[in-house]
């Protein structure tokens, strides 16, 4: 019964449909009475009589079930209800409690003691506000008007909180300002995920508002938000960096948020995809990056979909991964896809490069994106990441190259196989693997293929 949630209005509206579904029945009752349980004989013979008698009895044996069914439905009704009103009045009692626990902090310190803090006014780039400080959730930042920044979020308690997630900026103004997206809130305390970015703010004829960083995770659990993604515009936003995951027991970075698309057919620029945020686990014994965010997506045969972002590094003291990086942008046109973003590298000791971003995509008769380059493995040890392989297609006038794979190590490792080259009328190149080692020693990796 502890994780049983009762929502009062809910509970209310329930037990007037209920009302409304008993008042309905009874009607109907009310007109069949008569017909059903007064029935004349058909003629004046005993078989017809006793057979009239028969059903009228069945019918008044009926209206007598549903007049004791109706009673137990009515007192349902306000069994319900009575609930109903007690879970209010609960709640409003809790609600004065709280309120005069939480108001001499909330005027000294802008926030009160134990519950979620407010949203941020949309239209306006209000800050969300902090949770409260034992616990609570921030609240969630205000979105911009036209040509302000999204407000940030909310950070949450010291003991258990989320960050509210940042607010989306505004579109571009006929100034020609535009919004950037708001930070995620931070979980500043023990337990608790970081808030999302924002969304950038759409320019279709100027410079579009990059997306707000994702939030950090709580000290001893938690996740990073995500990075918010890029506005679109002639020039796209980048997209945000994802937060990280602080945790010393446990904590995964957010994801980079993905680029802005620009979708104009002359000198365009698609936004970057953004870095992804590093995770920690045990102590930062063990650490994971996020991928990076996919770029944003362009058209016209002049211009490129945008990189994908940085795979988040895997910092760990003992063990670290690596994220991927994130895929090239589109082309939706005959143009050239986007290139893909490097992986992230590897921990200190012993580690595994994240993989690079694949090329992105182009339409018949365009180029190809090239991959990104894979991620260092570790400082001592490594596996180097895989190279990024090069976007292809059998209707490409060129199909995209491969990138070298990752270094395994400074001083051992193995390295990462390179990208295979993509089909096209012109193939792409495979890349060649990476060097096992900076210093000393070990095998390089195998190198892609070319079609």
């Amino acid at each position: 019964m502890s994780h049983v949630i009762a929502v009062p209005e809910f509970i209310s509206a329930a037990a007037s449909d209920l009302a409304d579904v008993g008042a309905l029945v009874s009607a109907a009752n009310a007109a069949a009475a008569s017909p059903t349980s007064a029935l004349l004989a058909a003629a004046a013979d005993e078989v017809s009589a006793a057979i009239a008698t028969v059903f009228g009895t069945h019918g008044q044996t009926y209206q007598s079930l549903s007049a004791h069914i109706a009673g137990f439905h009515q007192q349902f009704v306000q069994l319900l209800t009575a609930g109903a009103n007690s879970y209010a009045t609960a709640e409003a009692t809790n609600d004065s409690l709280l309120a005069a626990i939480n108001d001499p902090f909330e005027r000294f310190l802008g926030r009160p003691l134990i519950g979620d803090g407010t949203n941020g006014v949309d239209g306006t780039g209000s800050n969300g506000q902090n949770g409260g400080l034992l616990w609570g959730n921030g609240g969630a930042g205000g979105s911009g008007g036209a040509g302000q920044n999204g407000g940030f979020g909310g950070d949450g308690g010291f003991l258990f909180g989320n960050g509210g997630r940042g607010g989306a900026g505004g579109a571009a103004n006929g100034a020609g300002l535009v919004g950037l997206g708001g930070a995620g809130g931070n979980a500043v305390g023990l337990f608790g995920h970081g808030g999302a970015g924002g969304v950038g703010g759409a320019s279709p004829n100027g410079v579009a508002g990059d997306g707000g960083w994702g939030g950090s995770g709580g000290f001893l659990w938690g996740n990073g938000g995500a990075g918010g993604a890029g506005g679109n515009g002639f020039v796209a936003g980048w997209g945000g960096y994802g937060g990280d995951g602080l945790g010393l027991l446990y904590g995964l970075g957010g994801v980079g948020g993905a680029g802005g698309d620009s979708l104009v057919f002359s000198n365009g620029i698609a936004g970057v995809g953004g870095t992804g945020g590093s995770g920690n686990i045990l102590f930062n014994l063990i650490s994971t990056g996020a991928d990076g965010g996919t770029g944003g997506a362009a058209v016209g045969n002049a211009n490129i979909g945008g990189q994908g972002g940085q795979g988040g590094s895997g910092a760990g003291q003992l063990f670290g991964f690596g994220g991927n990086g994130g895929a090239g942008g589109a082309n939706l046109t005959a143009g050239h896809g986007g290139p893909g973003g490097y992986g992230g590298d590897g921990g200190a000791f012993f580690g595994i490069g994240g993989a690079g971003g694949d090329g992105g995509s182009a339409a018949t008769g365009g180029t190809g994106g090239v991959g990104g380059l894979g991620g260092l493995g570790g400082i001592l040890f490594g596996l180097g990441g895989h190279g990024g392989n090069g976007f292809g297609a059998a209707t490409l006038a060129v199909g995209g190259n491969g990138a070298q794979g990752g270094y395994g190590g400074y001083f051992f490792g193995i390295g990462g196989d390179g990208g295979n080259g993509g089909i096209g009328a012109i193939p792409g190149i495979g890349a060649p693997g990476g060097f096992g080692a900076y210093f000393l020693v070990g095998p390089n990796g195998k190198p892609g293929v070319s079609p």
